[in-house]
């Protein structure tokens, strides 16, 4: 499995192998003992899939908030995705800054989205899933979001009149959210 940072360097993108033949594919998409020696040792305990009926179908920008702060490894299990992870650590040198990726099933690249970041993804084709491994176990009393369209971060989602859900329709601007996480300080 190849792993390459993005702009933000704790954002990866993991591309699996396939191996292929006349039936398809196989594919590895996680094996702890090779994340472990590329870096990554994580514990994931809770896997959600998402599907989207609707081209331009947007989900987030969303966070958990600690004690329950979620790492996401996400991918495309059909169809076309722009995932979109923000630096939402206050007293990160890259606060507010962000990187797209477009997974999709035919390129079967993954991203890893650690604590501290928003998430979110725009559909590129209808019909679209997404799949995706938690760290942390789904806690409704620490969920967050910020606007998907908020000036401040100028994201290009590719869409004008996304399909949103009334929460993500009504969460506050970046400037209006005061962010829980750190980033974190070796000594």
């Amino acid at each position: 499995m190849d792993v390459t940072p993005t702009k933000l360097p704790e954002v990866l993108i993991l591309a699996p192998r396939r191996f292929g033949d006349a039936r398809g594919f196989f594919s590895e998409t996680w094996n702890a003992a090779r994340m472990a020696e590329a870096g990554l040792d994580l514990d994931f305990v809770q896997d959600n899939h998402s599907f989207s009926v609707e081209t331009g179908t947007l989900r987030g920008l969303h966070y958990q908030a600690p004690p329950r702060a979620q790492g996401k490894l996400v991918r495309c299990g059909r169809g076309a995705l722009w995932d979109v992870a923000v630096d939402f650590r206050r007293n990160s040198p890259r606060f507010g800054q962000w990187v797209g990726v477009d997974l999709s099933f035919e390129n079967g690249c993954q991203l890893w989205i650690p604590p501290g970041f928003l998430h979110g993804f725009v559909t590129r084709v209808p019909e679209t899933e997404i799949c995706y491994k938690c760290t942390d176990l789904y806690d409704a009393g620490t969920e967050g979001a910020v606007a998907w369209d908020d000036p401040d971060l100028a994201i290009d989602w590719g869409v004008s009149a996304p399909v949103l859900s009334d929460k993500d329709r009504a969460a506050p601007r970046l400037a209006q959210v005061e962010s829980p996480f750190l980033e974190e300080v070796s000594a």
